[in-house]
């Protein structure tokens, strides 16, 4: 009888997980479409980290912009030394500011540029 009831009572919670699974996913893809299409920057999205965002990985995150292929993402987040699969919601606000500043940066001006406006060191420019 106990193994009946759990069930029953575990079904509901099942489908409440899938709704809400399929909510996020359904954000995630409006908030890629936006990025993908100019109306929001992924530093935006990165300073600001809507719910949607907040569990989602960097990487998928950057190559959801015009012209960022997943080479491009990889050479990008090793030179600032950080992981592929770090989240946007786990970002400490020191990490946020200054991946948004890079992104903003890697925007207007070329590679070099960038790089010593940041101030990345040695480093940065062997990759």
């Amino acid at each position: 009888m106990d193994a009946t009831a759990t069930i029953a009572a575990a079904s509901p919670q099942h489908m409440q997980a899938l709704e809400q699974a399929n909510r996020v996913r359904l954000a995630r893809a409006a908030l890629k479409r936006r990025v993908g299409k100019g109306e929001l920057t992924a530093a935006e999205v990165i300073v600001t980290c809507p719910w949607e965002a907040e569990s989602m990985p960097i990487m998928d995150l950057l190559m959801s912009q015009r012209r960022w292929g997943r080479t491009r993402c990889r050479k990008f987040l090793t030179s600032i030394q950080m992981s592929e699969t770090k989240s946007v919601g786990s970002l400490t606000e020191r990490q946020r500011r200054t991946l948004a500043a890079l992104l903003s940066a890697k925007g207007r001006i070329d590679d070099a540029q960038y790089r010593a406006q940041v101030g990345l060191g040695y480093f940065a420019r062997a990759v």
